[in-house]
């Protein structure tokens, strides 16, 4: 037993660095991370102190949009408690699992150690060596007492192993009960945060729903605005689709003859005869090979596509018709989504491809870049880095974003399918 209890204090002396978490609660820490590191700097871009209703507009979208961000980083939190909660039901369940094989390979080392305590004379080994009938059984006697050693040093390297696995796992274990109770406490930080956003929303709802006539106006105002930009924006797109299916056209013409050139017999001789071969169907795109190629990499890039504005943002302008939430018979409809950014914010290509258009509306530039099928829109820039024709890489500037006289540097971003418009969130990486 003196055997035993000496190998058990060792295994209990086995000293583990720092607590492990499990890659699972790493990965939703460093989502986690990213996304708080978005509200933070989201928090930077303080709205205008002035009552009028344009700023106090530019306000209620900032502050929705800062919101929206805080909410779904609490809904993060909350997924990531219970993920963590089955994690430390798993390393319960191995732990209990663990603490069993420890407990039955105790027992057998406890009855090896026994039996070579009550066996443990070289005196005794050799008689029992020697009492054998024949060199045989000598031999095969010789061979048990040196593999029943070999055995015990075995279940004592396994016991040592186990006891060192049982550590480790319960250490991993207390690492994260302790992660789910950082986690529970920070939930409870962000739900406050949320509820002071919200007072704070509702004050300002209440100061706005006072000037419903002055809001329609400014709104009306927007809209006609917008309509004329996109109206310019469809124009020089339908122009791009337009060329790209003539050089699609070109294109395949091109194949066609090259394949009718390998296809035609040698020359023969004036007796021959000869047979007209069919003519081949050519093949019609509307985009050529490498229209087609870079469209499909931007499609494989779906959902994870860098925002299109550097630095701190917050989208306060979504794609589509949606009623403001609190503002009676408040309806907008955007063609892309309104990013607010710091002053000085540059624009950026979301993806490799050619600028195709770079026009002016309302003393403002606005840069159309092309990838493929896929044309990407970045409008409200008070300069602009590129011209017609300039090849882009991904995140590469195009020009500074405009800050208007209230302070709002707002990047206006549209992204098409050819004519078709899409939802830029479900392609950007959030």
């Amino acid at each position: 037993m003196k055997h035993w209890v000496g190998l058990l204090l060792i295994c209990i002396g086995v000293v583990v660095a720092e607590a492990q978490t499990t890659p699972t609660i790493r990965r939703l820490e460093k989502q986690r991370n990213e996304l708080h590191q978005q509200i933070s700097k989201s928090e930077s871009l303080l709205m205008s102190t002035k009552k009028d209703v344009k700023s106090q507009l530019s306000n209620l979208a900032l502050l929705t949009g800062q919101i929206d961000e805080r909410q779904k980083y609490i809904w993060q939190i909350e997924n990531d408690v219970r993920t963590i909660q089955l994690e430390i039901n798993r390393l319960a369940i191995e732990l209990k699992q663990l603490e069993h094989d420890l407990k039955d390979k105790k027992k057998k080392y406890e009855q090896s150690v026994r039996y070579m305590y009550r066996n443990k004379s070289v005196q005794e080994k050799l008689m029992f060596i020697f009492s054998a009938e024949n060199l045989n059984q000598i031999y095969r006697r010789m061979r048990y007492v040196r593999e029943y050693a070999d055995y015990q040093r075995r279940q004592a390297l396994q016991l040592q192993r186990k006891q060192k696995q049982i550590e480790q796992k319960t250490h991993t274990l207390q690492a994260s009960r302790e992660a789910k109770e950082v986690l529970l406490r920070q939930g409870e930080a962000e739900k406050a945060k949320l509820q002071a956003q919200e007072q704070e929303r509702k004050t300002l709802l209440a100061s706005l729903q006072k000037k419903q006539n002055s809001i329609q106006k400014e709104l009306a105002q927007k809209r006609r605005s917008a309509d004329k930009l996109n109206a310019q924006i469809d124009r020089l797109i339908e122009a791009e689709i337009e060329k790209a299916r003539k050089r699609a056209e070109e294109e395949a013409k091109r194949r066609a003859e090259e394949a009718r050139k390998k296809s035609a017999p040698k020359q023969e001789t004036a007796s021959t005869p000869k047979e007209t071969a069919p003519a081949k169907k050519v093949e019609v795109y509307k985009t050529d090979s490498e229209d087609r190629r870079l469209s499909g990499t931007f499609e494989k890039n779906k959902g994870i596509l860098p925002i299109p504005i550097t630095g701190a943002y917050v989208i306060v302008g979504h794609y589509g018709q949606y009623q403001v939430k609190g503002l009676r018979n408040v309806r907008l409809d955007n063609k892309g989504i309104d990013i607010k950014g710091q002053a000085g914010a540059n624009a950026r290509a979301i993806f490799d491809g050619e600028v195709s258009a770079v026009f002016q509306y309302n003393g403002l530039s606005n840069v159309l870049v092309r990838h493929g099928s896929y044309i990407s829109v970045y409008c409200n820039l008070s300069s602009v880095r590129v011209k017609k024709g300039s090849p882009v890489r991904t995140r590469d500037i195009l020009g500074e974003v405009n800050t208007d006289k209230e302070g709002n540097t707002i990047l206006h971003f549209q992204l098409r399918k050819e004519t078709a418009k899409l939802n830029p969130e479900q392609w950007l990486k959030r």
